[in-house]
């Protein structure tokens, strides 16, 4: 799956299938006087239902689909034949996909599990054919009812990447390269910054055939909860982390700080971001030698508030003790 076809974010327009009209019809059959009503009730119209997709991840399917209907409940017909209901219309999803009134933005529900269903339009309801009118003052109606009318909403569908840990960190912080090499996932890798233009997630395979999945975003920038940037657009992405890497590589002029600008774009996007478990991974570590790394330890500790590892991806250091902890802070609330 190229850049390109990641979407997460499309509005549709929704139709479910109007009731079919119930039948009015008089028996008529040779050697019958007077068979009196027997028309049937109409079909159901068919609803709009979404439908939770585990081998989804992206809701490019959808790019192009803006106009969805399900189709009209049948008519009845004689000797009470109920008319046939209209077929659904299933719009498959990624898990993690919430659904909003594109009006109200309010949210409707989330997909969150394989093969759920959720009605968002439901079809009209068949009209009653005349029998049901037939009483000892009416032994003849001539008049059945109507179908019901289907619904029309416009929805937005939103994905949120289901993930145990979200990688965060300014462009160009070595976010790409780490997933690379801790997973089996091949993200976009280059020497500039927003290399990384959309999301990618990856499986970090870990002892004893154990696994948890990390998503990287695009780098953050000072002022991405107002709109700057490209990461801010994909924050919503990491809301349902439970825990967040950041990503700070070693030669950044002030660690400390940029963790709290990193920390601070959360807090202003959604403050229950800061209460997920945070663990500062400092990259590109091989570029330290003892004495420096024991200089920034002392630093570290002072202004650092969170726990904090060194790292290198392209020298492979500290990503077993990484793992470890990763591990460790996903699996405590079960130990």
């Amino acid at each position: 799956m190229t850049e390109g076809n990641f979407v997460d974010y499309v509005k549709v327009h929704v139709s479910s299938g109007k009731g079919g009209q119930g039948s009015a019809h008089l028996r008529r059959e040779k050697y019958i006087a007077k068979g009196g009503p027997d028309g049937g009730d109409g079909g159901r119209g068919g609803h709009i239902i979404i439908k939770g997709n585990k081998n989804l991840w992206t809701l490019y399917h959808l790019k192009f689909k803006r106009h969805l209907r399900a189709e009209h409940g049948e008519h009845g017909s004689k000797q009470r034949s109920t008319g046939a209901d209209g077929a659904d219309q299933y719009i498959e999803v990624p898990l993690g996909t919430v659904i909003r009134d594109t009006e109200t933005q309010k949210i409707l529900h989330e997909v969150t599990d394989d093969e759920q269903e959720i009605i968002v339009a439901e079809g009209g309801k068949g009209g009653q054919g005349n029998w049901h009118f037939k009483s000892s003052t009416n032994q003849t109606p001539r008049y059945a009812q109507p179908g019901i009318d289907g619904q029309e909403v416009d929805v937005t569908l939103e994905l949120k990447i289901l993930a145990d840990v979200g990688l965060v960190g300014f462009p160009n912080a070595g976010k790409s390269t780490l997933l690379s090499v801790i997973t089996a996932a091949k993200p976009k890798i280059a020497d500039y910054e927003f290399t990384t233009l959309k999301p990618n997630l990856g499986i970090v395979e870990y002892r004893e055939f154990k696994t948890f999945v990390v998503a990287d975003i695009p780098g953050i920038i000072e002022g991405a909860a107002e709109g700057k940037g490209i990461g801010h657009r994909f924050l919503r992405h990491i809301e349902r982390n439970s825990t967040l890497l950041f990503l700070v590589p070693a030669d950044a002029p002030d660690i400390p700080k940029q963790y709290e600008i990193l920390l601070d774009e959360l807090r202003r996007y959604n403050p229950e971001m800061l209460d997920k478990d945070r663990l500062v991974a400092i990259s590109k570590s091989d570029m330290l030698d003892a004495e420096l790394k024991a200089e920034m330890k002392v630093v570290l500790d002072k202004d650092l508030n969170a726990p904090y590892m060194f790292i290198s991806s392209v020298a492979q250091q500290g990503l077993v003790e990484l793992k470890d902890k990763l591990w460790e802070m996903l699996n405590k609330q079960v130990d």
